[in-house]
């Protein structure tokens, strides 16, 4: 099958019929529900409960990356932000600002790309706009995304409730993203390839919430900055210090690599499938349980102290310490 040569140009953002045509037969085809089909300017949305709403965007550089593009990305990035305030997500909103001269198979093959991550995260796009900017003027395409969720019954999610022995667990092996971007940016090459792990966490917080929600003090997806970065976060708005075990966090084998390569640190790399949970001890067990029989691959890997300087302390399997610090700049530019 012969792909289309067909760019995008102003017209398709004039509000004419090339815009018709944009909306018809790529963005409505592939998106199309019963409330978007209202063709409304807003969505008119039958909800009950305490709402979280969160907002978002999207500028990631190259676009199609290992593991997924930027469609994916917005989607699961959304709905991992409203499932860390404790809340299944609902409805999504999508805003395009494209650059006059992109492909219109690629635009297709993002959009395609959205409605099946959507579907699998169990969220409607239920409104959103389209522009067109001239050429030079943007980098392809930028998505904006706006998300709401219904916060679960069980869930009381907040950095004060945070204490000293609570646990800290992840339920992934980190820096899988941000190597998946910098391989391809850099053109290396592994053993195997270094795929992002971009997914949608709500089912996973769904069903911790389900079985132990009240023990879940706090929850944050490592994403821009990595695992250090939203570890400091904590720190410092909790006023409390951290305990980290080395050999407890993750990476995998073609991700240290790339890494060692290209001298980052995997702790500051970011992660679009990495999310932190901090809970009560003694409930460590039960959370690596659920997510181990959930297809994920968990670990405690440390515990929150009284150091009143808010300091994070990694330690060594030979019993060596260090000081992980803030990290300084941007280490990885255009990541999502």
């Amino acid at each position: 099958m012969q792909e289309s040569q067909e760019k995008i140009n102003l017209h398709h953002g004039s509000g004419g019929e090339h815009t018709t045509r944009l909306l018809n037969e790529v963005i409505f085809k592939y998106l199309d529900n019963p409330i978007l089909n209202v063709r409304h300017d807003g969505a008119f949305l039958d909800i009950q409960g305490k709402l979280a709403f969160t907002t978002d965007s999207y500028v990631v550089h190259p676009i199609f990356f290992k593991g997924g593009n930027i469609g994916e990305l917005a989607v699961n990035g959304t709905v991992n932000d409203l499932s860390m305030c404790g809340a299944i997500p609902k409805y999504l909103s999508l805003a395009f600002i494209i650059e006059e001269g992109f492909g219109m198979d690629e635009f297709t093959a993002i959009i395609k790309s959205i409605r099946e991550t959507a579907d699998k995260a169990g969220v409607s796009i239920v409104t959103g706009d389209t522009k067109v900017v001239e050429r030079g003027k943007g980098d392809k395409i930028y998505i904006n995304t706006a998300g709401v969720g219904v916060l679960h019954k069980n869930a009381n999610i907040s950095i004060k409730r945070i204490q000293a022995g609570d646990s800290i667990i992840i339920n992934m092996p980190i820096a899988s993203h941000g190597m998946a971007i910098m391989s391809e940016r850099e053109g290396l090459q592994f053993e195997s390839e270094i795929l992002s792990d971009t997914s949608n966490l709500n089912k996973f917080v769904e069903t911790l919430m389900d079985n132990c929600g009240n023990e879940i003090h706090f929850l944050r997806d490592a994403t821009r900055g990595g695992l250090a970065s939203v570890l400091h976060e904590i720190t410092t708005e909790s006023k409390l210090g951290m305990l980290l075990k080395d050999d407890a966090i993750s990476v995998d084998k073609q991700v240290k690599s790339a890494c060692e390569i290209l001298g980052l640190d995997p702790l500051y790399v970011a992660n679009e499938g990495v999310f932190v949970c901090i809970a009560s001890k003694g409930f460590e067990t039960e959370i690596i349980q659920i997510l181990e029989s959930m297809g994920q691959k968990p670990s405690v890997i440390g515990v929150v102290t009284n150091d009143e300087k808010a300091k994070i302390i990694l330690e060594s399997s030979f019993g060596g310490k260090r000081v992980v610090s803030p990290l300084i700049g941007e280490q990885l530019p255009r990541i999502c």
